[in-house]
Parts: C-alpha cells; sequence; structure tokens
C-alpha cells in the first residue's frame, strides 16, 4: 500500500481544514514546495495535492505552487480541487503531475469524464467525497443524490483506474478512518482505492494495508505529529517497525 502525504494549498501556503470547512482552517507551512521535501525524505513515493480555492470556485489560483511543488521533488504528485476543463488537466500534466482528480466535474459532467479518460487514461483519477453514503461536490459544499457505490460502479464501467475516496466526516478530526466503508469499496470494485479521511494512527494504516488498499492519505495526522510518516511508509509496505 502506498501512503500519500497531503498537502492543501490555499493562498499559497498548506493548510488543513477540520470536516472542509474553510472557515475551520489552520497554516502549516507558507513554503509548500520544501514542505513536500520533507515528506519525500521520509520515504513517500507519492504526493496528494488539493487546491482548496479551485475546489471552491473552480479556479487554478494555486497553479504556480503546485508546478513548484512538482519541480522540488521526485515524488509522483496528484493534484485535485476545480479540475472542470480539458486546458487544466492539460496544464497540470504538462507540469508533470503524476495524476489529475476529477471530483465536481466527474460527477456533473459524465462525458467529460469518459473524454478525459479515453484520451489520458490511468493519469485521470476520480474523487468520490463521502457525506453518509452520498457523493458531495463543490468542495464538500453541496451533497448529492448519488450513492458512492453507484457511482463507483459507473466509474469501474468507464475504465477509470484510480478512485479518492473520503469520508468527509472524519476528515481533519484524528478520530480514526471509517475502514468498513474502505473495505467494501476495495472489495466490491477492481479500480485502485485510496482511502482519505481520518486515518490518524498507525493501527489505521496497518488496518488498511491488510485489507489491501492500493493507498491511503495522510493529512492532519501527520501535521499535528500523531503519525510519523516514515513508520508509516515501512508500515503499509509491510516492514517490521
Amino acid at each position: 500500500m502506498y501512503i500519500l502525504p497531503a498537502i492543501d494549498l490555499y493562498n499559497g501556503c498548506a493548510v488543513r481544514l477540520s470536516k472542509g470547512d474553510y472557515n475551520q482552517m489552520k497554516i502549516y507551512s507558507d513554503n509548500p514546495p520544501v514542505f513536500a521535501e520533507e515528506f519525500q525524505k521520509s520515504g513517500a513515493e507519492y504526493l496528494h495535492v488539493v487546491d482548496l480555492e479551485g475546489a471552491k470556485d473552480g479556479t487554478t489560483a494555486n497553479y504556480e505552487t503546485v508546478k513548484a511543488i512538482i519541480n522540488k521533488t521526485d515524488m509522483k504528485v496528484e493534484i485535485g480541487g476545480g479540475i472542470r476543463s480539458d486546458e487544466v488537466i492539460k496544464k497540470y500534466i504538462d507540469a508533470g503531475a503524476a495524476r489529475v482528480i476529477l471530483g465536481t466535474a466527474a460527477v456533473k459532467d459524465r462525458e467529460f469524464l469518459k473524454r478525459s479518460v479515453d484520451k489520458y487514461g490511468e493519469k485521470i483519477a476520480v474523487g468520490v467525497d463521502i457525506r453518509d453514503g452520498f457523493v458531495a461536490i463543490k468542495g464538500w459544499l453541496e451533497v448529492t443524490g448519488l450513492e458512492c457505490f453507484d457511482f463507483c460502479k459507473e466509474l469501474q464501467d468507464m475504465g477509470v483506474k484510480t478512485a479518492i475516496c473520503t469520508d468527509i466526516s472524519k476528515d481533519g478530526m484524528l478520530g480514526g478512518t471509517n475502514t468498513e466503508l474502505y473495505k467494501k469499496l476495495n472489495e466490491r470494485f477492481d479500480i485502485n482505492i485510496i482511502a482519505s479521511g481520518g486515518v490518524s494512527s498507525i493501527a489505521d494504516v496497518k488496518k488498511l494495508s491488510e485489507m489491501n488498499m492500493y493507498g491511503a492519505i495522510l493529512g492532519k495526522a501527520l501535521y499535528e505529529g500523531a503519525v510519523d510518516l516514515k513508520e508509516a511508509v515501512l508500515t503499509a509496505k509491510g516492514a517490521d517497525r
């Protein structure tokens, strides 16, 4: 299993939200590329980056910061947040992103999603943000009537290779992750499921790794010192502590 440390960007800074609430924001670094470099030194191979301003309004406000992060490290960087056009997908892929994550656009415009998957293949991932079993969009501000399992089935049928599944209720709360949800998703679908939201201990990492998840995102737990990234990477690989 891969461990993907997360960097959420707002106004060029690395920040974290609680439960996706923009009013509950904490700034952790005003130099995200250097921040990312530290993650690489701890053994991370992938980096999960979200442009929070993009998620909210569809802009690429933090593009230069994302590009700087990609250039500063050798990690495979996946980027999401407000990516709703072919031009923006191309912009990030040309900048060196390993994967571009479609969220709101994937839910609202299936034709765009299919066209993107056909064109870019495994470089397209989909963010499945889940609140009480239903898919949320627009930076988690709007909950749809679409059940997460139905949506994942659509993604699989469409040829999507990777889905980042976030239990919003757990995100940023350091209260443990929803292993039951991820177990069901992993067993039902033949796509790479990345667990996100509430992964807050080595025990969580071990559980997810034993379930043969493709990946797990670590955010606030890293920032607050609840989890050591190097230990998490080794645990995810099944190595002895």
